[in-house]
């Protein structure tokens, strides 16, 4: 009776690490990083386990896995990110240290990612530039170009003080990421995770990582342009004002100046240059375009906060009090009461002349501004009943109504 009490009281502790790692036919290098990484456990003395998140092998990776002592979990959603998801889910360590398990990373020498977890830590990012990349262990155009130019984009958009996004090594606190609800599965989740642990708070740290060559015969599931593109296109949709407001503003800006200077007349920039309806004309279609971008991201990040995607900021506030279907509605009609004067003025004025050959620019540059506030308008006012669409399963939830149920919402389809 005292031995089966005993049995069961190890089975429930909570383990201090569990060292994960995503495995798809790794049947070359997995017994050498399960191996190391339970010597590591063993020569800290840390109470862990080696977790071996399953993601469809087909050439004996999980049996290999078994006989060298970690526990496998099959993931029968395919991609990086969805194994990584199933392990997280499945550990029962306090902490988590994740790295791939193609023995390019060193599982013997964790105790820097310890370190900082004990310390308080909730993200020990590893830093292969600060650590060392070993010859022939990554391809030059990840090293020069990919990773420095896709960590840069993600300190520029997020504030993140890390110098290497995608480090596959790292640890975390796993109750502090599995509250974060990851939702990608492929390479993308690499910045998911720290861009969703920067928009929470949480406290991120970096710590050296040697990178060595892998000891895979076949090629890695990494594919470059597909998922540099992920990775860029994850950075771009979790950042509203990047993707929307700074493009739109400086397209508002740079067309605002030009169809000012322009409004009254030609200018002449040199003797042989000047500007003219051309330009005015491109100028209005920059401030069409850049208003159109800054609706958008004004919508989207209200979106992103009502539903919880992003955190609330000053900004997001000061839009949740200001942008709404009505108000918006409401300046489109203003836009497009005044773009009617002006077509109607020109109109006047072109009758004034007997509707023939205009000698110079003035009336059709009238018609250009006029007709931009139509185009202004009609953009705002759509834009306004898709706020209006989007709030609406918002509403529904916290009326605590399904978002998709209802007779009424059925016989409205109908």
């Amino acid at each position: 009776m005292n031995a089966l009490t005993a049995i069961r009281a190890a089975a429930t502790e909570q383990l201090e690490l569990t060292i994960l790692m995503p495995c798809l036919n790794e049947a070359e290098t997995l017994a050498v990083c399960v191996g190391k990484a339970r010597a590591f456990l063993d020569k800290a003395g840390i109470l862990g386990e080696v977790l071996i998140s399953d993601n469809g092998s087909t050439d004996g990776s999980q049996e290999i896995a078994a006989q060298g002592g970690a526990r496998v979990v099959p993931v029968a959603q395919k991609g990086y990110g969805a194994a990584l998801l199933g392990g997280i889910a499945a550990a029962r360590g306090r902490f988590i240290i994740m790295g791939d398990a193609d023995d390019s990373y060193d599982f013997g020498a964790l105790d820097a990612f310890m370190t900082r977890l004990r310390d308080g830590a909730d993200l020990v990012m590893g830093n292969r530039f600060q650590g060392g990349i070993e010859t022939g262990a990554m391809p030059p155009l990840h090293r020069y170009l990919g990773n420095p130019v896709l960590s840069f984009v993600g300190r520029l958009f997020f504030r993140i003080k890390t110098g290497d996004f995608h480090c596959g090594l790292r640890g975390f606190n796993a109750e502090s990421i599995r509250k974060l609800d990851l939702q990608t599965t492929g390479m993308e989740f690499a910045s998911e995770m720290v861009v969703r642990s920067a928009l929470a708070g949480l406290r991120i740290e970096e710590v050296p990582a040697t990178l060595k060559p892998d000891g895979r015969s076949r090629p890695p599931h990494l594919k470059t342009w597909r998922d540099g593109w992920r990775h860029l296109k994850f950075l771009l949709v979790y950042n509203p004002r990047w993707m929307f407001f700074i493009p739109g503003a400086a397209l508002c800006g740079l067309g605002t100046l030009f169809a000012a200077l322009l409004v009254f007349g030609p200018l002449r920039v040199i003797d042989n240059l000047s500007l003219d309806l051309n330009t005015f004309v491109a100028a209005c279609f920059m401030i069409i375009t850049g208003i159109q971008l800054i609706t958008f991201g004004a919508i989207s990040r209200y979106y992103a906060e009502i539903t919880g995607i992003l955190p609330r900021s000053r900004g997001s506030d000061w839009l949740r009090r200001t942008i709404s279907t009505d108000r918006l509605a409401a300046n489109a009609g203003i836009c497009l009461a005044g773009g009617v004067l002006f077509c109607g003025y020109a109109v006047l004025r072109w009758a004034h002349l007997g509707f023939g050959p205009l000698s110079d620019s003035e009336i059709p540059r009238i018609v250009v501004l006029g007709l931009s506030l139509v185009v202004i308008s009609f953009q705002a006012f759509f834009s306004a009943f898709l706020l209006g669409v989007l709030e609406i399963p918002v509403k529904r939830l916290k009326a605590g109504q399904p978002a998709g149920s209802g007779e009424a919402a059925a016989t409205a389809e109908k």
